[in-house]
C-alpha cells in the first residue's frame, strides 16, 4: 500500500468510526462520551477506564481498537487525543477492588468514575452547557451537574448512573470516542504497570503488563504473589501448584 493509499484508507476508516456520533449529533446532541477499558483480564494490576470527549471536527487518522495498534503507535495517538479532546477523564481500581466486588463491577466503577472526571472537566470549560443527571451515591451525587450528553460504552451498560447511554458491541472498533477511550485507558494502564515493574522486579511486569504469561507465572513460582495480583484470578494456579504460593506471606 502506497503512502497516498495508506493515507486514502485512514480517512475512509475515520468517517466510518463516526457513524454512531453523526447519528447523535443530528439528534442536537453535542456533548458525547465514549468509554472504554483496559486491564479485565489481566492476572495482576489495576482495570482502567477512560471517558473522552472528542469535538466534532476531530480529524486525527488511525484512532482504533487499541489492540490493533503498536505500543509506539498508540504513545503517539495518545498524545493527539489529549491534545483534541474536548474533556477526557482516567480512573482505575485497584486488585483489592476486582476480589471483593468482582472485575465486571470494578470495571463499571471505574467507568462511572472516569465519566465524572470527564464531565468534571467538561463542565469547567462549559459551563453554559450543563444538564442534570442522578447516579449511585458513591460516584455522583443527585443532580449534580451532567455536561456529557451521552455516553458510547464499549459492550457494558452502566446501571443506576441516569446519563443516555448505548452500548456497543466491539464498540471500539465500531466508535471513534470510544476507540479514543480505549487508547487512552490502555496507554495509562500499560505506564502503570512498567512502574509496578521497578517496585516488584521479577515478574516482567513492563513486558507482560500483568497478563499470564509463562514469565509472570515464573516469576510467582519464584517470587510469591505481590499486593497487586488479583488473589481471584489466581485460584487456578494455586489450587495446582498447592502451597507453592507460600513463599510469600501475601498469601492468595
Amino acid at each position: 500500500m502506497t503512502k497516498k493509499e495508506r493515507e486514502k484508507y485512514l480517512q475512509k476508516r475515520l468517517f466510518e468510526m463516526q457513524e454512531f456520533e453523526r447519528e447523535l449529533h443530528l439528534q442536537g446532541i453535542k456533548y458525547i462520551g465514549g468509554v472504554d477499558e483496559a486491564g479485565r483480564g489481566p492476572l495482576a494490576g489495576p482495570v482502567v477506564a477512560a471517558c473522552v470527549v472528542l469535538p466534532q471536527d476531530f480529524d486525527v487518522l488511525g484512532v482504533d481498537d487499541s489492540k490493533k495498534l503498536t505500543e509506539k503507535k498508540r504513545e503517539i495517538l495518545y498524545d493527539k487525543i489529549v491534545e483534541k479532546a474536548v474533556a477526557y477523564g482516567v480512573s482505575m481500581e485497584d486488585a483489592d477492588v476486582i476480589d471483593s466486588i468482582n472485575i465486571l463491577q470494578a470495571t463499571k466503577s471505574a467507568m462511572r468514575k472516569a465519566v465524572v472526571k470527564a464531565n468534571n472537566m467538561l463542565a469547567e470549560k462549559n459551563p453554559g452547557a450543563v444538564r442534570f443527571a442522578r447516579a449511585d451515591k458513591s460516584d455522583v451525587a443527585a443532580g449534580e451537574a451532567i455536561s456529557i450528553e451521552h455516553l458510547l460504552i464499549d459492550a457494558i451498560k452502566l446501571e443506576n448512573f441516569n446519563v443516555s447511554q448505548t452500548a456497543i458491541v466491539k464498540g471500539d472498533s465500531k466508535s471513534l470516542s470510544i476507540a479514543a477511550a480505549s487508547i487512552i485507558a490502555k496507554v495509562y494502564r500499560d505506564r502503570v504497570m512498567v512502574n509496578y515493574a521497578a517496585k516488584y522486579p521479577g515478574y516482567l511486569f513492563e513486558k507482560n503488563k500483568g497478563y499470564g504469561t509463562k514469565a509472570h507465572y515464573d516469576g510467582i513460582e519464584e517470587n510469591g504473589i505481590t499486593p497487586i495480583h488479583r488473589r481471584s484470578f489466581l485460584k487456578k494456579f494455586r489450587d495446582h501448584h498447592g502451597t507453592i504460593m507460600g513463599k510469600s506471606d501475601d498469601k492468595i
